[in-house]
């Protein structure tokens, strides 16, 4: 017996506003800005409403009435018709205010208990890989997104994917710890090897199960179904039935974008008729049935481990690695900004900021910022709604100075506060070093630690430091306590011996850290 594993990515991006800081201005000279004026100026809704109707009509509404139709049709029989979907957060968002008939659709859907809906990170973004400790953005966003499909379908997901399928050991390891059974990933050829995507796999140094995307299965009807110069093509839904019944192996899993069917194919391809008919054509033959990820990986046996350390993560995109968001100097840059404005964020605690902050997280933002040749860029072009990757970058960066701005304003009227609640990602902390270069192995990433510190290290680390001016100058563009800095500067001129100066020090920021 073969198992054929269907799931759709279903998502859709906030697109930007190219006249965003135009509109801030308009609304600026009628009043006081709120961060949800920003809001309504970096995100271009009017587009955004577009693309989820025109979408919906052609893809989400009849494809998912198709789903559905086939699952009543066979959910008394000996062979169900079983598929999963991964459901991005801000696609749920849109929908209830733009289609709200596809929720309903959605929520039939999981009413026949034949559907499995994966997790994934609730803005659809790359929270993995920003440079800071614990995961902690990438859990919150997860567990986000399993407070909305809770709430919107009453399920509690077991499977899990990160965004566009990245995925290596560290992922992995962090995603059994929290829980779930199984991991969908790519089915890339150099961490295949020899072996076949079709079987279930388990992660590299965790308990964790893999399943891998039959990439090419999955893209005979993803790229190529309407490409008339494919020599197969025409793909009928029998002759694709066959080609899963001559596969061999557990697991055939065949993970596709959820437009595939009526948008990114239109519906005079002929591709709803291929999804309508291809249910029976699978289940004519005796040894294919289909199932979800939660059931194969209890079905079948284990087959080999799948090893994909961190500085080689793939993904379903490009060249299956991050090149597709992280590849070029504007993309890296970009996504610098953008973490290097959480721990701000963070310390601000406005939902409304931390919500824009983490609509431009949508891994959308930087995919239309990527540089590439080729067919792949044609991809790129097709799902980006500007001219070019130099100008997505530039509408990109707009939104995060616009939003660092309001964060510079907000953080200036309670800076004391502010200062106090601040966390640092480790670039960002103070490092202590002694004149020879050497690290003392004290690092400070809050205002508490550093004082506290400050009582411990070595006499001429604190010296080295004080003299050079090191402690005020990251009071100063870390905290933006300018004046705290000052007073710093007028101890470090005093000539004093080295215990009387760090007594002063101490004093001052302990005096400041418990007065404001």
């Amino acid at each position: 017996m073969t198992d054929i594993v269907f799931m759709f990515e279903v998502h859709q991006p906030y697109r930007l506003d190219r006249n965003a800081y135009n509109k801030l201005l308009e609304k600026a000279l009628r009043g006081s800005l709120e961060p949800h004026d920003l809001e309504d100026a970096i995100f271009d809704n009017g587009l955004n409403k577009l693309v989820m109707e025109r979408a919906s009509r052609k893809c989400y509404v009849p494809a998912t009435k198709i789903i559905l139709e086939n699952i009543l049709r066979y959910k008394n029989t000996s062979k169900p018709f079983k598929v999963s979907f991964s459901i991005s957060g801000v696609f749920i968002e849109q929908a209830k205010m733009w289609a709200p008939e596809v929720i309903d659709l959605f929520i039939k859907l999981r009413e026949t208990e034949m559907v499995e809906f994966i997790e994934q990170t609730y803005y659809h973004s790359l929270a993995a890989f920003m440079p800071l400790d614990d995961w902690a953005e990438l859990r919150e966003q997860i567990d986000e997104h399993k407070r909305i499909i809770k709430e919107t379908f009453d399920y509690v997901p077991h499977s899990i994917e990160n965004t566009e399928f990245t995925y290596n050991n560290d992922i992995a390891w962090l995603f059994d710890k929290m829980g779930y059974k199984v991991v969908l990933t790519e089915g890339v050829d150099w961490v295949l090897g020899w072996r076949s995507p079709n079987y279930v796999y388990k992660a590299y140094n965790s308990e964790i199960k893999v399943l891998m995307r039959n990439y090419r299965l999955s893209d005979d009807v993803g790229y190529r179904f309407s490409d008339r110069s494919w020599d197969q093509y025409p793909l009928t839904a029998d002759k694709y039935a066959s080609w899963l019944a001559a596969t061999p192996g557990d697991v055939i899993f065949l993970a596709m974008d959820y437009e595939t069917f009526g948008e990114h194919h239109w519906p005079e391809t002929g591709i709803h008729e291929f999804l309508k008919w291809l249910p029976g054509e699978i289940l004519k033959y005796k040894h294919l049935e289909t199932s979800t990820p939660s059931e194969v990986i209890n079905k079948y046996p284990v087959r080999d481990r799948i090893d994909v350390p961190p500085w080689s993560t793939i993904s379903w995109a490009d060249e299956r690695d991050l090149s597709a968001w992280l590849g070029n100097q504007m993309q890296r840059n970009a996504f610098k900004i953008l973490t290097d404005l959480r721990p701000y964020v963070k310390a601000l605690n406005d939902p409304e900021i931390i919500r824009i902050w983490k609509l431009l997280t949508i891994s959308d933002h930087l995919y239309y910022i990527a540089t590439k040749f080729g067919s792949i860029e044609q991809v790129h072009s097709y799902f980006s709604p500007y001219k070019n990757a130099p100008d997505a970058y530039a509408i990109y960066v707009q939104a995060l100075s616009l939003l660092a701005g309001m964060i510079s304003e907000k953080i200036y009227e309670k800076r004391y506060v502010i200062a106090k609640r601040l966390i640092l990602p480790k670039d960002k902390a103070f490092y202590f070093m002694k004149p020879t270069g050497e690290y003392t192995g004290y690092v400070a990433r809050t205002l508490s630690e550093f004082i506290e510190l400050l009582e411990k290290v070595p006499d001429d680390s604190f010296l080295y430091h004080l003299r050079r001016r090191d402690f005020q100058a990251w009071l100063r563009s870390i905290y933006g306590l300018d004046e705290l800095a000052n007073e710093l500067d007028n101890i470090s001129k005093l000539s004093e011996s080295v215990e009387e100066l760090r007594r002063k020090t101490l004093k001052l920021l302990k005096d400041f850290y418990h007065n404001n």
